[in-house]
């Protein structure tokens, strides 16, 4: 009996695969160690525009230290009342 054909994907060698570049932590690079709340402008950074999600680490390129720093500043300026909790 004859095989089948592999249907899985190899990944393309040479100069057409592209491959995405990780995007650095912005906190790590500026060196902020501490994320305000009250910075509201930085925090708009990391919500979507759609529905005012927190954006994820893949989107933002934060790392995990940091990522968890904005979501609870995102948390605490909604809360405040300085971000919103959805969109209209």
């Amino acid at each position: 009996m004859a095989r089948k054909a592999s249907t899985r994907r190899r990944p393309r060698s040479g100069s057409s695969y592209r491959r995405v570049k990780k995007r650095s932590c912005y906190f790590c690079d500026s060196k902020i160690s501490y994320v305000d709340y009250k910075d509201i402008t930085l925090l708009r950074r990391y919500i979507s525009d759609a529905r005012a999600k927190i954006r994820g680490r893949r989107s933002t390129g934060n790392c995990q230290r940091h990522q968890n720093a904005v979501a609870r500043a995102v948390k605490n300026a909604r809360e405040m009342a300085l971000l919103p909790y959805t969109n209209q």
